[in-house]
C-alpha cells in the first residue's frame, strides 16, 4: 500500500516565491509538476525547475494548483519543520542476531526502539541500511536523484553467511546490489559488524576482498566489534571480544591496509576504535584515518580528540584565579583519553584540578560506550562523592538527546545535580567544550578555522530523523558503538 504524505508547510519566507503565489503554514505540498512530494530529497529535487506547477492543499482540505516561476538558484521560500520525511519512515523487517535495539529493556521511550531501514536517511544522515526488501521503484530514485553516497550495511558477502546473521533470507544478493550501484556511479560506504567466530576470520578476509572488486565506488569499510548487553534473554548466544581476539582482529585489519595502500591509494579498511582500546592498543595516527569519513561509527573518535586536543593548547589560560575542582564522568572505553585530557589541562592550567571518573553501565551490564550511559547509573555512582566532586560535573554530551539535553532515562542535567548533591552539572562534546567548562569560560577566542563538534545519538532519535545532514567536524568526547539500529549523525 502507498504511504500517505504529509508535507505540511511550517514556515513561508517573507518575500519568497511561495509567499507571492499564495502558500500559507498549514498548506499541504502534495506534488510539484504531478510528482509527489515525500521528503526532503522529492522537495529539493523537483523544485530546482524554473517553472512549475504546485499542487497544494489547504487545512480545510481545498485543492488547488498554483503555477510559479523563479530563478535557476533562487530557493521557493517553504519551510517543513526540518523534517526529512514526510511519510514516515522505511523501518527494518530483519531480525539481525546481534540487532542492538533487540536487546533493549521494556519501559524505554519508543523512539529508541525504532530500527530504520530508510536508503533517503542513509543518504543524508548517514545511517546505515541493509538493503533487504528495497523496491525496484526505491532502486530507480536512487538513480534518478542520484543518491550517492550511502551507507550499507554488509556484514558478509558469502550469502549463507548473510542470511543468517541478518535472519532472513532476504539478505542473500548484497553483491549483486552493491555492483549495480556501483556500476551506476553510486558510491557507498559499507561496515561489518563483527561477531566472534561468525563472519570474522577468514569469512571477513573473503569480505574484504568481495568488496575491493567493485572497484572505486567502494569508500570505505569499517568493522566494528558487535554490541552487547545483559538484555539477551532468548536471542542468539552472543559474546562480546577478548583481549586477544581484539589483537588478532586490528592484526588482520592493518594487514589488508598495507596490501590495499599502493593501489588504492588509502588504507579504504579501518577498525574502529573500540578494538584498539579492547586490545590495550594505542589508536593509529590522524593520516590513517584520513577524511574521518566513518567517524560516526566510531572510526578514529580517539585521535580526532587528542588531535583537537592539542590544537586547543594555545588558548588555554596560565592559571584561574582561585582554585577549581571538576569532576569528569565518562564510560569505561572512553576513560584513558580522558583521562589524558585532564592531564593535558592540568599540565597548562595552575590551579585546575580534574578527576575522571569511571561510570559503570550498570543498566545495560557489558556495554562500556560513553553513549549508553543513564541518568540512574551516573547518579547512583556519583552521589557517594558528596563534596569530593568539586565544583562542576562534566558528562559526555553523546549520552544525552540533543533536543532537551535528557539521558536515555528522561533525566535532565538539573534533576542529575539535585540528585548528586545540588553540584552544578554540564556537558561537553568536544576537547575545546571540555576545556572551556574546565576553565569557566576562560579558554581564549580561537585564532584559526573553528574546530566544531557533532554530537552522536541513537539512530531512532526523532532529532535525527527530522534534522538535516550537517556539514562539520566530528565530535569524538563520546565513543559511539555501532550496530544495527545504533548510532547515527546528528546536527551540531
Amino acid at each position: 500500500m502507498a504511504r500517505i504524505a504529509k508535507p505540511v508547510i511550517m514556515n513561508v519566507t517573507p518575500g519568497s516565491v511561495a509567499e507571492q503565489a499564495g502558500l500559507k503554514p498549514g498548506d499541504k505540498l502534495t506534488a510539484i509538476n504531478g510528482k509527489p512530494v515525500r521528503d526532503d530529497l522529492d522537495f529539493q529535487f523537483l523544485s530546482a525547475d524554473e517553472q512549475m506547477a504546485l499542487t497544494v492543499v489547504s487545512p480545510t482540505g481545498k485543492r488547488s494548483t498554483v503555477n510559479v516561476r523563479k530563478g535557476l538558484d533562487e530557493e521557493l521560500g517553504v519551510d517543513f519543520g526540518g523534517k526529512a520525511t514526510y511519510d514516515g519512515i522505511y523501518t527494518c523487517h530483519n531480525n539481525c542476531i546481534f540487532c542492538f535495539v533487540h536487546q533493549q529493556p521494556r519501559g524505554m521511550r519508543p523512539t529508541l526502539n525504532l530500527m530504520d531501514d530508510d536508503f533517503r536517511l542513509s543518504y543524508m544522515h548517514g545511517n546505515f541500511i541493509t538493503l533487504v526488501g528495497i523496491t525496484d521503484e526505491h532502486w530507480h530514485r536512487i538513480f534518478e536523484q542520484k543518491l550517492s553516497p550511502l551507507y550499507i550495511s554488509v556484514h558478509a558477502t558469502d550469502d549463507d553467511l548473510r542470511a543468517f546473521l541478518l535472519g532472513t533470507d532476504k539478505g542473500r544478493g548484497i553483491m549483486k546490489q552493491l555492483r549495480e550501484l556501483a556500476d551506476a556511479g553510486i558510491q557507498f560506504h559499507t561496515q561489518v559488524v563483527a561477531c566472534p567466530g561468525l563472519n570474522d576470520g577468514e569469512h571477513l578476509d573473503r569480505t574484504i576482498r568481495d568488496l575491493t572488486s567493485l572497484g572505486e565506488n567502494l569508500l570505505s569499510i569499517s568493522v566494528v566489534p558487535v554490541g552487547i548487553t545483559k538484555y539477551r534473554d532468548g536471542l542468539y548466544d552472543m559474546r562480546k571480544y577478548t583481549t586477544a581476539e581484539s589483537q588478532v582482529m586490528i592484526d588482520q585489519i592493518e594487514a589488508w591496509q598495507e596490501q590495499l595502500v599502493p593501489d588504492w591509494g588509502t588504507v579504504l579498511v579501518h577498525a574502529s576504535d573500540e578494538w584498539y582500546v579492547m586490545a590495550g592498543r594505542e589508536v593509529p595516527g590522524a593520516e590513517v584515518y584520513e577524511d574521518y569519513g566513518q567517524l560516526e561509527n566510531g572510526v578514529g573518535m580517539i585521535r580526532l580528540f587528542i588531535e583537537q586536543m592539542n590544537a586547543a593548547t594555545d588558548r588555554l589560560p596560565a592559571a584561574l584565579p582561585a582554585p577549581r575542582k571538576v569532576t569528569v564522568a565518562t564510560g569505561e572505553l572512553a576513560t584513558e583519553t580522558l583521562q589524558r585530557a585532564a592531564d593535558w589541562l592540568m599540565a597548562h592550567v595552575d590551579g585546575l584540578t580534574v578527576d575522571v571518573v569511571t561510570i559503570d553501565n550498570e543498566f545495560y551490564g557489558t556495554t562500556t560506550v560513553a553513549g549508553l550511559l543513564t541518568g540512574q547509573d551516573i547518579v547512583k555512582q556519583l552521589r557517594p562523592r558528596g563534596e569530593s566532586l568539586g565544583d562542576l560535573v562534566l558528562l559526555p554530551a553523546v549520552a544525552f538527546r540533543e533536543t532537551d539535553v535528557k539521558s536515555l532515562d528522561n533525566m535532565s542535567l538539573e534533576e542529575i545535580s539535585v540528585l548528586i548533591g545540588g553540584v552544578p552539572v554540564a556537558i561537553a562534546g568536544s576537547p575545546v567544550e571540555l576545556a572551556d567548562q574546565a576553565t569557566a569560560g576562560r579558554l581564549a577566542p580561537e585564532r584559526k578555522r573553528r574546530l566544531k563538534s557533532l554530537r552522536f545519538r541513537h539512530q531512532g532519535e526523532a532529532a535525527v530523523v527530522n534534522m538535516p545532514r550537517p556539514t562539520a567536524e566530528k565530535d569524538p568526547l563520546g565513543h559511539c558503538e555501532r550496530m544495527p539500529g545504533f548510532g547515527a549523525p546528528l546536527a551540531k
